[in-house]
C-alpha cells in the first residue's frame, strides 16, 4: 500500500434527510483543511450528462468550504484532473462512471494522481471505482464498460447504500445474499458493506470506518460466509494488506 494515498470514500451523497452533501461537507472539511483547494470533480457516473448542473450543486453543498469545483468535460478531463490540487468523484451510476473512465483514458491518470500524494474524495459510484473491481456496486449495467477493473486503491471491495431488509412476500435475493454470490464465486475476497451515513477514511497507511451506523465485513472462512460488524471508528488497516 502507497503511504501517500489520502481517500475519503463515502458511502452516500447524504443521510436519512440531511442536505445534499450536508452530512459529508465536515468531513470533507477535515480532510482538506482550510488551506484553498482546486478540485477536480469527475460527474461521469450522471447518465442524464448535466455535468454542470451536477458541479454546481455540489458546489452549492460545499459552499462553505474554501473550494472551488472545477467540472472535468469529457473534452477537457485530462488537463482538468492533472491540474487539480485533489480529486472528487460523485455518485450515480457506476457502470456509466467506469465505462467513461475508460473512454477517456483517465483510469490511470487520476491512479498517478492518487499514487502522487493528491487527495481523492468519492461518494457512491465515486467510491466504487477505488475498489479492485465494480463487481459489488449494486447498479444496473445501463452501458458496457471496456471493463469492470477500477482503481484497486482498496485491496478489498466495498459496497455502498449497503441494507439488507427483507420484504415480506419478496422471494428476490437480499443484498447479503448478492454480495454473498461475489464471495463465492471469489473466496479470496473480502466486502465492506457501508450503509448511508458511513464512510473510510484512508491516510497515512491508516484505514478507519467512521459514521452513523455499523458497517460489515464479509468474507470467507472455512467454506462459509462470515459476517463481522464493524463499529464506527474502528481501525480496519488490516485489510490493507489482503
Amino acid at each position: 500500500m502507497n503511504s501517500s494515498h489520502q481517500i475519503l470514500a463515502f458511502s452516500s451523497s447524504r443521510s436519512g434527510n440531511s442536505g445534499y452533501l450536508e452530512t459529508a461537507a465536515p468531513e470533507i472539511k477535515n480532510f482538506l483543511g482550510s488551506k484553498p483547494t482546486n478540485i477536480a470533480f469527475i460527474p461521469f457516473a450522471s447518465t442524464d450528462k448535466n455535468y454542470h448542473e451536477y458541479a454546481a450543486s455540489v458546489a452549492e453543498g460545499l459552499k462553505d468550504l474554501p473550494v472551488k469545483i472545477n467540472v472535468a468535460l469529457p473534452e477537457n478531463a485530462t488537463s482538468v484532473v492533472e491540474k487539480s490540487d485533489a480529486i472528487m468523484v460523485g455518485g450515480g451510476n457506476t457502470f456509466k462512471l467506469i465505462h467513461d473512465l475508460y473512454e477517456l483514458n483517465l483510469l490511470d491518470v487520476i491512479r498517478m494522481k492518487i499514487d502522487n500524494g493528491t487527495p481523492f474524495i468519492g461518494w457512491s459510484a465515486g467510491s466504487n471505482i477505488l475498489n479492485p473491481t465494480i463487481s459489488t456496486t449494486n447498479d444496473m449495467p445501463v452501458i458496457e464498460p471496456k471493463s469492470f477493473k477500477a482503481l484497486n486503491i482498496f485491496p478489498f471491495q466495498t459496497n455502498a447504500h449497503y441494507f439488507n431488509d427483507k420484504t415480506e412476500g419478496f422471494n428476490g435475493e437480499t443484498r447479503d445474499g448478492r454480495l454473498e454470490e461475489f464471495l463465492e464465486v471469489n473466496p479470496a475476497g473480502k466486502i465492506i458493506g457501508l450503509p448511508e451515513g458511513t464512510g473510510l477514511l484512508l491516510e497515512k497507511n491508516i484505514l478507519k470506518f467512521f459514521g452513523e451506523a455499523p458497517a460489515v465485513l464479509f468474507e470467507i472462512k472455512e467454506n462459509k460466509c462470515i459476517k463481522t460488524a464493524i463499529k464506527p471508528g474502528t481501525d480496519l488497516s488490516f485489510l490493507l494488506t489482503q
